[in-house]
């Protein structure tokens, strides 16, 4: 059972953040990442991809950006008990996730529209709790290697989805969910595991 609780808002992946220190526990809502620059088929060209080269604090903003796998699972609200500070996931997203793409629907006036969206920084990847175990900045942050259903393995967007990592399909609006503790779940927490898509005739042969 969860007590008391307050909203812990998502992340949106930014570098560069011009914000002030990151609270963790808001009366906020959540933002999805913002959309990626198409690194991916770059990444697949290079003999050693980046992340495996760099720190994320060494990265530029483009590849930062392209680590986000577009899942959308840091965009659901999550619930702390602020007498146990108990953390619990639920599957109901921002308002602003557009459920199919798992991208913002309004990405460039995010911080207008949503306020306490935070933007993920190397620093803040480090001291949150609340990023899911699949999440790209995070494994990398704890020495991890990329799954191979992220688009910078797969070389294919799309991937995230086919695999079942994204919420797409499992998620609620905010607008619509009511009280978020009906909507308490514990999959955005767990390490999915990942269905490899299927192989059509012509690839297989």
């Amino acid at each position: 059972m969860v007590g008391t609780v307050e909203a812990v808002i998502g992340c949106v992946p930014r570098q560069n953040s011009s914000r002030g220190p990151l609270r963790e526990l808001q009366d906020g809502n959540t933002q999805l990442a913002s959309p990626r620059p198409n690194l991916y088929f770059a990444a697949m060209r290079r003999q050693t991809p980046f992340w495996k080269t760099k720190q994320l604090e060494e990265m530029s903003p483009q590849e930062w950006e392209s680590l986000c796998d577009g899942c959308g699972r840091c965009c659901l609200h999550k619930l702390r008990d602020d007498e146990t500070q108990e953390l619990t996931y639920t599957n109901v997203a921002c308002r602003l996730l557009d459920h199919h793409s798992c991208q913002c629907s309004d990405y460039p006036h995010r911080q207008r529209r949503v306020p306490d969206c935070v933007q993920l920084t190397p620093k803040t990847v480090r001291e949150v709790d609340w990023l899911p175990p699949s999440c790209a900045y995070r494994r990398l942050a704890e020495g991890k290697e990329l799954a191979w259903w992220h688009p910078l393995v797969s070389g294919n967007p799309d991937t995230v989805h086919q695999a079942g990592i994204s919420i797409r399909g499992r998620a609620v609006n905010e607008r619509r969910a009511g009280p978020f503790e009906h909507h308490i779940a514990d999959w955005p927490g767990r390490m999915p595991r990942a269905r490899r898509p299927a192989k059509t005739k012509e690839t297989s042969e």
